[in-house]
């Protein structure tokens, strides 16, 4: 994983272009890679490809055949091909990038976030020792071997490996270890909460009865001022139609309980909590996974306050 061949940097390289070189060095040691601009988030798709009107990368979760020579789609559209990352349409986006990201799952690897103390703790005293990277918030871990994604297996952890990207933080420090079983299990023992003949693959769920102020009797907001924080968030949710929902969907239930940390209740935030858990099972998120990255966020929330 750590960059070591020297290449020549191609004429196309913008001034200041600090990430495409590093862009570029991570690709020559086969790493896919693309930018991401503040926020770290990726570059929005262009008109032709907005919502998804172009079918898709040839391996995204719906295979399409899109092969834009801009970096749409996000994760999908990270790549170790040189003229690819110093062409127009990418340099471009180079020239505003915030940071350089790529698939890990790509370069056959599988990153454990790390995003709390506590989690960190975790993986020391559990998972085997292997290359760790410090983040802002906590640390990356990074295993030999590629596997599915998936966001919230444990309060702070996510996993990141197929149809994800990671921000590149640096060599880091350590071996590589082969991937884990009991990362592995993470994944595994969500998959066998679904139905029976069922296991990986994503089932619709019923929705639940929308908010409304008879089960926020001890609220202290306004039935406006729920609603609308409350259908942004869904939106929010909804978005992630290609990858992150259920970290959205944590985000979003952890946001909107500490709204209420100092209501004397009852606020109806299990009615919130399911709204937002049927948002994200719409995008394609197991419904049990779902529910548990909003526990979490709910949860969360009533810790910190």
């Amino acid at each position: 994983m750590t960059p070591e061949p020297t290449i020549a940097q191609p004429r196309s390289i913008p001034p200041n272009g600090d990430h495409l070189r590093t862009a570029l060095r991570l690709a020559a040691a086969g790493v896919p890679v693309m930018p991401l601009r503040a926020g770290k988030v990726p570059f929005g798709n262009c008109p032709a490809c907005q919502a998804n009107a172009c079918g898709g990368r040839p391996h995204m979760k719906a295979a399409g055949a899109c092969d834009c020579p801009a970096p749409c789609h996000g994760w999908a559209a990270a790549t170790t091909d040189a003229d690819t990352l110093t062409s127009r349409a990418w340099v471009s986006c180079w020239r505003a990038a915030a940071t350089v990201a790529y698939h890990p799952g790509g370069a056959g690897l599988t990153v454990v976030d790390l995003d709390t103390p506590v989690a960190t703790l975790w993986a020391r005293e559990t998972l085997p020792l292997t290359r760790t990277v410090p983040t802002t918030r906590g640390e990356h871990w990074i295993y030999q071997g590629a596997m599915r994604s998936a966001n919230a297996v444990r309060p702070g952890v996510d996993l990141k490996s197929s149809m994800q990207y990671a921000r590149w933080l640096g060599s880091g420090h350590g071996d590589l270890s082969p991937l884990p079983s009991v990362v592995l299990a993470l994944v595994e023992r969500e998959e066998t909460t679904l139905p029976p003949g069922r296991a990986g693959v994503v089932f619709s769920h019923p929705e639940h009865a929308a908010w409304n102020p008879t089960v926020a009797t001890g609220c202290r907001h306004t039935e406006r001022y729920i609603r609308t924080g409350l259908e942004r968030g869904l939106a929010m949710v909804r978005a992630r139609t290609e990858s992150g929902a259920a970290s959205q969907a944590f985000g979003v239930a952890r946001f909107l309980a500490g709204q209420h940390s100092r209501c004397p209740g009852p606020c109806g935030l299990n009615v919130i909590g399911e709204q937002i858990v049927d948002a994200a099972v719409s995008v394609g998120v197991p419904a049990p996974y779902a529910r548990r990255a909003v526990t979490n966020g709910l949860t969360g929330a009533a810790r910190a306050a």
